[in-house]
């Protein structure tokens, strides 16, 4: 879908809505956080910011949790720990390609 790198901030959610195909830009509903840029970026239309406890940020959460665990390099005190930002960009983009192919192939969206 879309994917940008960097710190939590409104110029970061700006380019992660950039890097949406527009398709999604037009259609799709995004459920956030309560994180202040989001709104201010997001059109209301699109955006549905949530608690927790609706489950409906799980997915990108259970991704966050493996992606952690699985790319050692962005674990500061293990030894392949990358001090450049373009290491760390190019280790998340590799595991975010290897992990969607390995994915089941599903014939409808689960939502």
């Amino acid at each position: 879908m879309g994917c940008y790198i960097g710190e939590r901030s409104g110029e970061s959610a700006q380019k992660l809505w950039e890097s949406l195909p527009s398709v999604y830009r037009q259609c799709a509903v995004i459920y956030t956080d309560f994180y202040t840029p989001y709104p201010v970026v997001l059109p209301s239309k699109r955006h549905r910011a949530v608690g927790k406890e609706t489950g409906k940020t799980n997915y990108i959460e259970r991704f966050n949790c493996t992606l952690r665990q699985r790319v050692s390099r962005l674990v500061r005190k293990t030894l392949p720990f990358s001090k450049k930002l373009e290491n760390h960009i190019g280790a998340i983009w590799n595991f975010i390609h290897h992990y969607n192919a390995s994915l089941p192939v599903r014939s409808s969206f689960p939502f």
